[in-house]
């Protein structure tokens, strides 16, 4: 083989990367919102404090679960007319929990409509 022939075969990340680009091109995009969500929710969920087992505090950081939940709530309204009301309302459900844990868990909670997310979700109480 020339080395201009071995200029044409395909590197094997190149065959790795168009693999995993038709892998994703198959994924409905409702599950990619749902995923991403979950993700979100996930982390928040730790950093407000509710993971379980015993590091559990050590975990909480409500500086970052705010940044989160924030995220999650733009992300969830911008989403909810794409993806439609029932999958935005567990969505809907799981960001008000994390905005009432994130709301006990402060020792100075937020006034009404300043807390995590609350600028695009609304007064969260």
């Amino acid at each position: 083989m020339s080395s201009s022939e071995d200029n044409l075969a395909p590197r094997p990340e190149d065959i790795e990367q168009a693999a995993v680009i038709r892998d994703i091109a198959e994924v409905p995009a409702i599950e990619v919102i749902n995923t991403a969500a979950v993700h979100l929710m996930s982390a928040a969920a730790v950093k407000v404090g509710l993971a379980e087992g015993p590091d559990a505090e050590a975990l909480t950081d409500l500086d970052e679960a705010r940044k989160l939940i924030t995220a999650l709530a733009g992300f969830v309204t911008a989403a909810a007319p794409e993806i439609g009301s029932q999958h935005a309302g567990p969505l809907r459900d799981g960001l008000r929990s994390l905005q009432l844990a994130f709301r006990e868990a402060s020792l100075l909670p937020d006034a009404p409509g300043q807390g995590p997310g609350e600028k695009f979700t609304g007064p969260v109480n």
